[in-house]
């Protein structure tokens, strides 16, 4: 057994593990198809293992692979924590970032990577976008560094710190029956259809929280992993749906959504940018968690202003 295996093909197999598809690995690595399964070859005949099977129209890790991807995710760390030390000893503000964000922070996140990359052009970040059930996977992992999301999971021994706020309601067609009413209960609500997030998402998570505490039923017609396609379903009268203001700033603006007047105090929820308390925090993580502290707010509040302001 040759175990002549370079990093370029650890971090390959990473990345087919984490999508379970040498396609979409590909994607995210820029690279050919072929560039990927020769490089999973080169590691299976340098071990003499398969570390990948057949899932349906996808692969998933054999016994091996499941073992060599634990191992590979702690060379990561390490190098990671390498580097930070590397960093620290040479006293400049440079390094990579690999940041997990929920689905939702991509509609302001890339402004905050805009205005973050202004001031440290030598800090670079790798972007990784999934559901809230996912990415604190991965973190939990150590697969990322930091993630960007709305409340981090109880049980996950995390630091977090909040750097804006996230507004939240219910939406519906402006046609819809509900759309002229005041003061709606959660009884009103119950009795209509609704189109959401799917399980794993920390929107589905906080609208379901909200109607076991007011102890009626939600009616989920259908879910959706995306909140694009949920906007267009509401827009098609399909149902009412509950989302971050910041992924429907255009629509709310326009009157193609009206957001529902529900009985209660408005729904306020919370950007949090969170890593391991284990994490040791290079200096390109802390520029990141110091940038978003002083900037954060203010940066995403001027995104909808200038929203508002070209419509």
């Amino acid at each position: 057994m040759s175990q002549h295996y370079t990093l370029k093909q650890l971090k390959t197999f990473i990345e087919v593990a984490r999508h379970s598809s040498v396609s979409l690995a590909a994607e995210q690595l820029h690279v050919t198809q072929p560039a990927i399964s020769m490089q999973l070859k080169q590691l299976e005949d340098s071990f003499g293992v398969s570390l990948f099977q057949p899932q349906g129209r996808n692969i998933e890790l054999t016994p091996a692979g499941d073992d060599f991807y634990a191992y590979c995710l702690k060379v990561m760390a390490t190098l990671k924590d390498l580097e930070s030390v590397m960093s620290e000893h040479a006293g400049a503000k440079r390094g990579r970032i690999n940041l997990a964000i929920v689905s939702t922070a991509k509609y302001f996140t890339p402004k905050l990577l805009a205005a973050f990359n202004r001031e440290f052009p030598d800090i670079h970040i790798n972007l990784f976008i999934d559901n809230k059930e996912t990415v604190f996977r991965e973190l939990e992992r150590s697969a990322v560094d930091l993630v960007i999301s709305g409340r981090v999971p109880e049980h996950l021994n995390c630091t977090s710190l909040v750097f804006a706020d996230n507004p939240q309601s219910f939406v519906a067609h402006p046609a819809h029956p509900l759309a002229q009413q005041h003061a709606i209960s959660y009884k009103d609500l119950a009795n209509y259809p609704f189109v959401i997030r799917e399980q794993g998402s920390g929107t589905r998570a906080a609208v379901e929280k909200l109607f076991a505490a007011h102890g009626v039923d939600l009616q989920v017609t259908m879910e959706f992993p995306s909140n694009e396609v949920i906007k267009q379903a509401v827009l098609a009268d399909m149902g009412i749906s509950f989302l971050s203001h910041r992924t429907m700033v255009k629509e709310l603006k326009h009157g193609y959504l009206k957001t529902l007047d529900i009985e209660g105090e408005p729904y306020i929820s919370e950007w949090q940018v969170a890593h391991l308390k284990t994490k040791k925090l290079s200096p390109a993580l802390t520029c990141f968690k110091q940038f978003l502290s002083q900037h954060g707010q203010r940066l995403l509040d001027s995104d909808d202003l200038e929203t508002r302001s070209t419509q």
